[in-house]
């Protein structure tokens, strides 16, 4: 936290050393990646964490529901193409090197006691760690609308950042594959959010980074058009309006924002007027 001893600094330190024994140790061999400097360690640790995470979640998940359970989910003439499906890694896998220089960037202004971030959970107690997370989640759920929203509203943002992402606006053009295939400043300003709570609230660094992470699942999850009906959830149903009518459904997690700000479109409401 700010004015934080060295010592305890060092808890952060030791903590990203520690990931990226884990990642790294494991995939390469240690002649590879000790010799970097820190920064540059950090870099490639998350580099290959969010490929992984990406391509393995990605086929997984469409092997499940294109194959494994077809016609099941999705009507056969709503399968996406694997032409379709490439592009989306292309670009996805083009964009990764910038949008880990994001949490990697993050681990730095940590370490050097920027953040109002904390390396234990027992420094807090567990009902101050729910609370915080709760505000957290909040907060994010905001900052991702607006932003989410203005890359809509503000036309320059959207003509050279965000129509990347919406030349998939039809059922059979979106797959999990989709859920990271933006410009890559597009992809790094709709995870601003969580960074900017760091200097806003204590927040428990391991937390932040499993959030960063798991967006990746999640935004897989909210691009297979598939609707999972679980009231608040942003799910799938709802992101799909997004994506064909683009001026509904902004929001990430819930449909609070949306339903606050008055851009909330209901799939099911959809179903009953066709």
């Amino acid at each position: 936290m700010g004015g934080a001893s060295a010592e305890y600094l060092g808890l952060f330190e030791a903590e990203t050393d520690l990931y990226n024994r884990i990642v790294l140790g494991t995939l390469l061999p240690g002649y590879v990646w000790e010799p970097l400097p820190r920064v540059l360690q950090s870099w490639l640790r998350n580099y290959i964490g969010g490929t992984l995470l990406y391509l393995v979640s990605g086929f997984l998940w469409c092997f499940y529901i294109y194959y494994l359970k077809r016609n099941a989910y999705i009507p056969k003439d709503s399968i996406p193409s694997k032409q379709a499906m490439s592009l989306q890694i292309m670009v996805a896998m083009k964009a990764m090197p910038w949008y880990c220089a994001l949490p990697t960037v993050t681990e730095v202004m940590v370490e050097r006691g920027w953040t109002k971030c904390f390396s234990s959970i027992h420094e807090v107690g567990w009902p101050s760690y729910l609370f915080y997370l709760t505000i957290y989640m909040v907060l994010v759920e905001f900052g991702i609308y607006w932003m989410h929203r203005e890359l809509h509203d503000i036309k320059p943002l959207y003509k050279y950042l965000h129509a990347t992402h919406h030349i998939y606006n039809k059922q059979n053009t979106l797959s999990p594959f989709a859920g990271l295939a933006f410009h890559p400043l597009d992809g790094i300003l709709q995870a601003v959010p969580h960074v900017i709570c760091l200097f806003i609230l204590p927040t428990h660094f391991m937390t932040h980074l499993l959030l960063l992470f798991c967006e990746a699942v999640w935004t897989a999850n909210i691009h297979d058009c598939i609707h999972g009906k679980i009231w608040p959830v942003m799910g799938a149903g709802y992101h799909t309006i997004h994506h064909t009518t683009y001026k509904h459904n902004y929001g990430h997690y819930t449909i609070w924002m949306d339903w606050m700000f008055g851009t909330l479109r209901d799939p099911e409401e959809d179903l009953k007027k066709a």
